[in-house]
């Protein structure tokens, strides 16, 4: 769903820009509290799973396909606030690189793509929480139906955009109808691939989950033929987070993991535009769109300029952007947390003057 230059209007484009650099800011400050020193990494990768995850179109109608946009991934895996910027590092990486969606387009795409996919997502994840019982399994199809809604979400959320400043003349409700209808398609996808993800980590390490936070499960006992509670343990020391320890063997895995699917598998997918693009040749949206101001960039296209060879040269960019996105991702993850552990660090040296 990368919007080009074009699409939007350059006051609206203007105002899109504005938001999506408020909710940066937002984000980059709410972010603090949500990361610490195993899960600033993290983020990084989920932004590097999240861009190699993109690379794979899958086919949903004849002639259309979709892909992931990671909104509900990102804010599920290591929270929202956190989320809108791991979305935000990959649309920027993409934009300037990739020349995937356009550069007057980024406020547009991040506010689609980012603010409002995990916004919703996390939205109704928490309120199936409240209703659900707290288990791993509720996580996980909580994190199905965050993920399947939040894609139409921002098909709905486009519209309105176009509504304001859309470069054509292009009935509104055609538009709404044809956006929302195919990525309530694509939502299925972008369901089943945030579940699988989920349910992969919190398998292994539900501590590193932010949605699963505060979920345990009691052990059970077989009395008499029957289940019950077990008896909590005495709190001599600080009880260590299920399946705690170091990261480095998650990172590790969900980095090989990213690396294949952007270096390897992405070759495979569908060859077939995205929804947004299909829309827009269908509807007329695309009559002004513009050369991407990245156009020229040697990674331009998801491939690398003078490889001849078309899976060595997909594969190479793949594997560069991923490199590069856990790179960025992971450098700014790390300022943000230690920035907040300088603060907390002066905070506690300084003791307030007590009168008398």
């Amino acid at each position: 769903m990368h919007v080009p230059d074009g699409f939007i209007n350059a006051p609206v484009s203007v105002a899109a820009g504005v938001a999506a650099a408020a909710a940066v800011a937002v984000s980059l400050r709410g972010a603090r509290r949500e990361l610490d020193e195993r899960t600033a990494p993290l983020a990084g990768l989920v932004a590097a799973f999240i861009f190699a995850v993109q690379m794979l179109n899958f086919p949903v109608a004849a002639g259309t396909s979709g892909h992931l946009l990671g909104g509900a991934l990102a804010a599920i895996l290591v929270g929202p606030y956190t989320g809108v910027l791991c979305v935000s590092v990959v649309l920027l990486m993409q934009g300037i690189l990739f020349a995937d969606g356009g550069l007057t387009a980024l406020g547009v795409n991040i506010t689609v793509m980012g603010v409002v996919t995990v916004v919703t997502a996390y939205l109704i994840f928490r309120g199936l929480l409240r209703l659900l019982p707290p288990t791993r399994r509720t996580v996980t199809l909580a994190a199905f139906v965050a993920a399947l809604l939040s894609v139409p979400a921002a098909a709905a959320a486009f519209t309105a955009v176009y509504a304001v400043g859309g470069t054509t003349d292009v009935p509104l409700g055609k538009v709404f109808t044809a956006m929302v209808g195919v990525h309530v398609l694509i939502g299925i996808g972008e369901a089943l691939i945030t579940a699988a993800t989920v349910g992969a980590v919190i398998a292994v390490r539900p501590d590193l989950v932010h949605g699963a936070l505060g979920l345990a499960a009691p052990l059970k006992l077989r009395v008499d033929g029957a289940l019950v509670d077990a008896p909590a343990p005495a709190a001599a020391t600080p009880a260590a987070p299920a399946g705690g320890g170091s990261t480095k063997k998650v990172w590790v895995t969900g980095l090989v993991t990213a690396l294949v699917l952007a270096g390897f598998v992405s070759f495979y997918a569908s060859a077939n535009p995205d929804g947004l693009e299909k829309v827009a040749a269908d509807k007329g949206i695309d009559e002004k769109v513009e050369e991407h101001a990245a156009a020229g960039s040697p990674l331009a296209d998801y491939s690398v300029k003078d490889v001849d060879d078309a899976r060595l040269s997909g594969g190479l960019a793949g594997v560069i952007g991923v490199g590069v996105t856990v790179v960025a991702g992971t450098g700014i993850f790390w300022a943000v947390r230690r920035r907040t552990s300088d603060e907390l660090t002066a905070t506690s040296t300084t003791t307030p003057t007590s009168a008398g």
